[in-house]
């Protein structure tokens, strides 16, 4: 019986190991996610502070839905979009209010963003003097990528108590012939 409960203890020992290893590289994946954004919305609000009027600060028209590239939205403080070149069925994706005024007193503020279903952005918003600023990217590669990470950890975590479950069986076999 202790032997027993040496090898349980071991494999709860695995498991922790095996759940902070995953829990630690996914949210490394996932804060990455935002790193391309938090410049691009602090220059952008940079650009505002200086006086830059907002269309003259973004290009292209970018697809949600489909592509991977980051967008940028500028709100002004009462969360009306003043210029984007994000678009979802070809209209400027509202984000709620509550994600801009989260950004008020501190450099950014980043949340996971579904504006609709199939679609899931990494966004960081900024708070210039008057204005706020969205910057996105798609989450697909990101969420790709922490799948893979999940099926090699769980992987090797059920390795690892497959090899612990053959050594507590070939250890009993032994002592059961001495």
């Amino acid at each position: 019986m202790r032997r027993f409960i040496s090898y349980a203890g071991a494999a709860v020992i695995i498991s922790l190991l095996f759940a902070t290893t995953y829990a630690t590289v996914q949210q490394a994946q996932r804060s990455d996610a935002n790193y391309p954004q938090i410049q691009i919305a602090e220059d952008v609000a940079t650009g505002l502070n200086r006086g830059s009027a907002p269309a003259t600060l973004l290009t292209g028209k970018i697809d949600l839905a489909s592509s991977l590239d980051p967008f940028t939205i500028i709100y002004d403080k009462s969360g009306h979009a003043v210029a984007s070149s994000g678009y979802l069925d070809g209209m400027v994706p509202v984000v709620p209010r509550g994600v801009l005024a989260s950004a008020d007193g501190k450099p950014y503020s980043f949340v996971t963003w579904q504006p609709q279903s199939g679609v899931r952005v990494a966004a960081v918003s900024v708070a210039a003097d008057n204005y706020y600023v969205l910057s996105g990217r798609s989450l697909t590669e990101v969420e790709r990528n922490i799948s893979k990470t999940f099926r090699l950890t769980a992987l090797g975590w059920l390795a690892s108590l497959l090899a612990l479950g053959v050594m507590y069986v070939a250890q009993k076999a032994a002592c059961n012939k001495r």
